[in-house]
């Protein structure tokens, strides 16, 4: 990994821990895969912090930049599967 995350730095800790893990996710179901109810819980605590589809867009699209990974993609997979299901790009 030679890339940072996108964060906003009026962020508490608390909030930039629940967003790199929500990064870090979508990474993992690009290289090993992730369980969806590990993603969906992310995503929906990113969700809290970042509340503003653009906001969400913007910074999705930083870590696309950067990693070459594609958040909406992910999301938008695990949306379509059961909740047991392994989310595998």
């Amino acid at each position: 990994m030679n890339y940072s995350y996108p964060i906003d730095e009026s962020w508490t800790t608390e909030e930039i821990i629940a967003v790199v893990n929500y990064f870090s996710l979508i990474e993992k179901a690009y290289e090993k895969g992730v369980e969806k109810q590990d993603l969906v819980a992310a995503y929906n605590r990113y969700k809290e912090i970042v509340p503003s589809k653009s906001e969400e867009k913007q910074l999705d699209k930083q870590f696309e930049k950067q990693s070459g990974y594609i958040p909406f993609r992910v999301i938008k997979k695990a949306k379509d599967l059961s909740p047991k299901d392994i989310i595998k790009m």
